[in-house]
């Protein structure tokens, strides 16, 4: 075996396939409308199923016994859902169970599977296969003679990542990519470890997900996160929900939902879709209400916007408040606008001079329907306006997440109990990652403090985020690819480009629990390495060691696990960055191994370098951790202007176009960002199939299409190149007319790698121009 060959002579490979990411059907498709609760008793059989399967039925209940809780228990590696203040004994979910058991699985990929399976063999499976085989064991190393992954040592493959990057012409021939997953620990490691290298590569899941909300946050209050907690949600009056599907993607909101009607709170949910989280609940650790089969609503309002035109309807909002306060003092909260904010004037005048007719057309509501958003917002003392990526990847990004602010701004909803803007990361730890450094854009204060606490010299040019490397690996000036976590070549837009820019790397590593599709599409030489598991113990010199996260609303707490590690040649997270940073940097002063025989040690050197991270050891053992200080919370606002920024953008023209329609990707109920659990989506009626658009019904009436039958989609990009996905079947749903929806990653072959924000750099992988029409 020889650990440097390349590929040339391994067998050809297909590079591209677009289906098969779900396991095999168990039957045929079906489509039948959902209309029982959210969560409740068909949360509650979907996870027993799931422990059935996994035969984890004394491990598993130990597991959830043990998520989310502030006594040595271990943080859900889900989604990014605050713990809850009252220390709940059963603060989880359905997917968060999901997701554990996923990782705690008895199967195991060693040695002896992959030499029965080439990589070209394996390149035939599709991605639920891929991951059921189990927890991965061991370093391996792809053999090109042989197209097979082939066991290696943890010395030699740290030697042969680091020989590489030495071997490298610039340093900015390397790109670091991470996935949410990553503790704050390894997080700090691994953008230290980058930047004495001497590159600002590092780009992470936020380049997809939620930049625009953290470059428009920072524009308009001087900080890249939400103002609010938890307990601002148990005290609001009104609750606005923009863009999410919570009982997917952040179903412990549903507890804060229902608490929030009982209590006579204003609820409005704005998605094109009226999801199941958006009409009722039986939230599972509500023994009575779970006995009784009691459901409580989750909303007083659902608005339907079409695809992209949340901002006419803030806009809207924003408008009729300002005509209201022409005869009501009452209606706006001048005392704070004229004390706290910037460019009020011109955002007055902007709302003034743009038409209902156009609020209406580019929202795809109706006035009524926006005065009744207005008058809730308008009569709610305290406001929180959450949204989540259906504002986010868009062109208008940016805009759309400043418009929330704007409208914040008008009423005070800033600095106070109950009130402000409430982002909704779908992924544990991605915002801890960004504040940690992992960002490709880092701020000259941020850099000279490492530089300082740190003893290296940082670069100071800025990086390369997502849809930059992958044109730079396409192009061969990035050589070198380490993807810390995830599952790159599923979750990149533009699919077969997104292959083969992997595929022209000099060298792939992927730090990973599991088998994924990112470790066959890879370069010419490629390392899988395995690492530890959030729910596993992590022993080292020092004991056992505990990571820290941070949820979406700022609070950082430590997570220890629970579990012995699924195979003795694991190594944690941070030993695999200290190894790799070691072997690359042999003349380092940085103390790699000292950090890793205990993580005190490297919390103690972020307390220095970081923002908000003093004293941080003794403040992360307390019952539930400590919150970062978020400067617009006490209205003080690192802005220019030193003030709150209204912002006055030009409203965009989210209308198809004749014939076209604007199609959305998203996840089924049961899968986790890039892992599918089943071809299931229960909660929008769908069984047996996940190769499907959501359309309205007028829509495919027009185009004689059948429901249920099978249709071309074409995608165009703004360069006018075409892409293309057949025979995907048609569900008629309660869709806008002119939107569609289905799911990723299948459908992100028809996101152009060149169709991103020019405001956010984000993939525009909410609003696909698209054809869709029968079958040929």
């Amino acid at each position: 075996m020889n650990a440097d060959n390349s590929r040339e002579d391994a067998p050809e490979r297909e590079e591209f396939r677009e289906t098969d990411a779900g396991p095999v059907p168990e039957g045929e498709p079906e489509f039948r409308p959902y209309h029982h609760p959210a969560a409740g008793w068909g949360a509650a059989k979907s996870v027993t199923r799931l422990l059935l399967r996994e035969r984890e039925l004394v491990d598993g209940p130990r597991a959830i016994m043990r998520m989310n809780h502030e006594n040595k228990g271990f943080d859900c590696p889900g989604c990014a859902w605050p713990d809850d203040t009252k220390g709940l004994h059963l603060d989880l979910c359905e997917n968060g169970v999901k997701h554990v058991t996923w990782e705690m699985t008895r199967k195991r990929v060693g040695r002896e599977f992959f030499a029965a399976h080439s990589v070209t063999e394996l390149s035939g499976w599709s991605d639920f296969a891929l991951e059921d085989q189990g927890r991965l064991t061991e370093p391996m190393v792809y053999d090109a003679d042989s197209d097979h992954y082939v066991p290696i040592s943890w010395k030699d493959a740290f030697e042969l990542v680091g020989r590489t990057l030495r071997e490298l012409d610039d340093p900015n021939q390397a790109s670091f990519y991470t996935s949410g997953r990553l503790g704050n620990e390894a997080t700090f490691l691994y953008q230290l470890m980058a930047r004495e290298l001497g590159t600002n590569n590092l780009p992470d899941c936020s380049n997809m997900c939620h930049e625009a909300s953290g470059r428009a946050l920072q524009a308009s209050l001087g900080t890249g996160k939400g103002t609010v907690d938890l307990k601002d949600w148990e005290s609001a009056d009104a609750l606005f929900i923009l863009g999410v599907n919570a009982a997917s993607n952040a179903p412990r909101m549903l507890t804060a939902l229902a608490e929030a009607y009982h209590r006579g709170a204003q609820i409005v949910h704005v998605n094109p879709l009226v999801e199941a989280a958006a009409t009722r609940t039986i939230v599972p650790h509500d023994f009575v209400d779970m006995a009784l089969f009691k459901t409580t609503k989750t909303s007083t309002l659902n608005l339907q916007v079409r695809i992209g035109g949340d901002l006419a309807l803030l806009r809207g909002m924003a408008k009729a408040i300002l005509e209201e306060s022409a005869t009501d003092p009452r209606a706006l909260d001048r005392e704070f606008i004229e004390r706290h904010t910037e460019g009020f004037d011109a955002y007055r005048a902007l709302c003034e001079a743009t038409p209902w007719e156009e609020l209406e057309r580019q929202s795809g509501l109706s006035r009524a329907d926006i005065l009744k958003a207005a008058r809730v917002y308008g009569e709610a003392d305290r406001s929180i306006i959450s949204w989540c990526l259906g504002l986010t990847q868009h062109e208008h990004g940016v805009d759309t997440v400043r418009e929330i602010v704007n409208v914040l701004l008008l009423r005070g909803n800033l600095g106070r109990e109950g009130a402000g803007p409430s982002p909704v990361r779908g992924h544990s730890n991605v915002q801890g990652n960004r504040t940690c450094g992992i960002d490709h854009r880092p701020s000259d204060a941020f850099l000279s403090r490492l530089a300082e606490v740190c003893e290296i010299e940082p670069p100071r040019a800025h990086g390369l985020d997502t849809v930059a490397t992958i044109k730079a690996m396409h192009s061969g000036d990035v050589k070198v690819f380490v993807g810390m976590g995830g599952n790159f070549a599923m979750a990149a837009p533009d699919t077969p480009y997104t292959y083969a820019a992997l595929r022209a790397c000099e060298l792939t590593v992927q730090v990973s629990t599991k088998l994924n599709r990112s470790h066959l599409v890879h370069g010419r030489r490629a390392l899988i390495l395995p690492c530890l598991g959030r729910t596993e113990k992590d022993h080292q010199r020092k004991g056992v060691q505990s990571t820290s996260v941070e949820d979406s609303m700022s609070m950082v707490h430590l997570s220890v696990g629970m579990k012995k590690p699924a195979s003795p040649h694991l190594l944690s997270e941070p030993a695999i960055v200290a190894g790799m940073a070691r072997a690359a940097l042999p003349d380092s002063g940085t103390p790699w191994e000292w950090y890793i025989e205990d993580y005190d040690r490297i919390r103690d050197t972020m307390a220095s370098a970081l923002d908000g991270f003093e004293d941080f050891n003794r403040r992360v053992r307390l019952p539930l951790g400590f919150r970062i200080k978020q400067p617009a919370r006490e209205l003080v606002f690192l802005t220019p202007s030193g003030r709150a920024e209204f912002s006055a953008a030009a409203l965009p023209d989210v209308v198809p176009t004749d014939g076209t329609l604007a199609l959305g990707t998203m996840r089924s109920h049961d899968q986790w960002n890039t892992t599918i659990y089943s071809d299931n989506d229960r909660y929008r009626g769908i069984k047996n199939l996940r190769t499907l658009v959501f359309m309205n019904r007028s829509d495919m009436r027009e185009r004689g299409i059948d429901a249920m039958g099978p249709v071309d989609i074409t995608s165009t990009a703004k360069d006018g190149s075409e892409r293309f996905l057949n025979g995907y079947l048609a569900v008629p749903y309660d869709i806008p007319r002119g939107c569609a929806a289905g799911y990723m990653p299948e459908m992100n072959v028809l996101c152009a790698l060149g169709d991103f924000s020019t405001q956010s750099d984000q993939p525009i992988m909410k609003h696909v121009r698209v054809t869709i029409s029968p079958s040929a």
